[in-house]
């Protein structure tokens, strides 16, 4: 199964959802959130207008969009901004890393690890991991049914055919929603922080049920609470 380029795909097209958004806010400034993004309100018909409209290199922002769909209410497009592919999340997290480590007042053993710093081989079990965890976070809000998951499971078929990846998604998507047994996907530490850093992108923070799925995430990924505080951290001045 290969991830990789898929992954890639998928958080380099945020910047398309910031364009559409961004031109739907010219003519819908009291719309607000995804809801705005997707074309109108709430329901069907805004992911069938994000449908309608993906074509091309627009496709994998629709497989993100409809990750996103089931968070209408959430004005996505700080977060949105900072997907600029894997190597952007890497940096992300080696920055937060480093930024922790002074903080300790030691200096570090060896260099984080971080994606953005790995062959390519040991970048598609992180790239495995991380879509792991934002196929995660889409279900933190409990709102995944049937039709939603045939429509992601539909646009990731038009982005990567591969039968083994299909199959995967399939099960992700289906399976209920155990932050113990996503964070088990995480080897390393770094691993670890890149998951949590997507998760972050991914989750509406004010919804009580998505925060709740993130703290415990955090835990179960046995993150020190002055590396997630740091994390959080750099999502947030990455998205300004």
């Amino acid at each position: 199964m290969n991830t990789r380029g898929l992954l890639d795909q998928l958080l380099k097209s945020g910047q398309d959802l910031m364009q559409n958004k961004a031109g739907g806010n010219q003519n819908k400034s009291s719309s607000g959130g995804l809801g705005g993004l997707l074309g109108g309100g709430g329901g069907s018909g805004g992911l069938g207008g994000l449908l309608s409209g993906a074509g091309g290199g627009a496709l994998a922002a629709g497989a993100m969009g409809l990750l996103l769909g089931s968070k209408k209410a959430r004005n996505v497009g700080g977060k949105v901004a900072i997907y600029g592919g894997l190597a952007a999340l890497g940096v992300i997290a080696y920055k937060a890393y480093g930024n922790w480590q002074a903080q300790q007042g030691t200096a570090p053993k060896t260099e984080p690890q971080t994606l953005d710093r790995l062959p390519p081989a040991q970048v598609e079990l992180h790239s495995q991991a991380i879509l792991k965890a934002l196929v995660a976070a889409a279900k933190a809000d409990g709102h995944v049914d049937d039709r939603e998951r045939a429509l992601i499971e539909g646009e990731f078929t038009k982005l990567d055919n591969d039968q083994e990846l299909q199959q995967w998604l399939h099960a992700e998507l289906s399976k209920p929603l155990d932050p113990t047994e996503v964070a088990r996907a995480a080897s390393t530490p770094e691993m670890a922080a890149e998951m949590y850093i997507a998760s972050v992108m991914l989750v509406d923070e004010e919804s009580f049920m998505e925060k709740s799925y993130l703290d415990e995430l955090a835990r179960q990924l046995k993150l020190e609470p002055g590396l997630k505080a740091e994390l959080e951290k750099q999502v947030r001045q990455a998205s300004l």
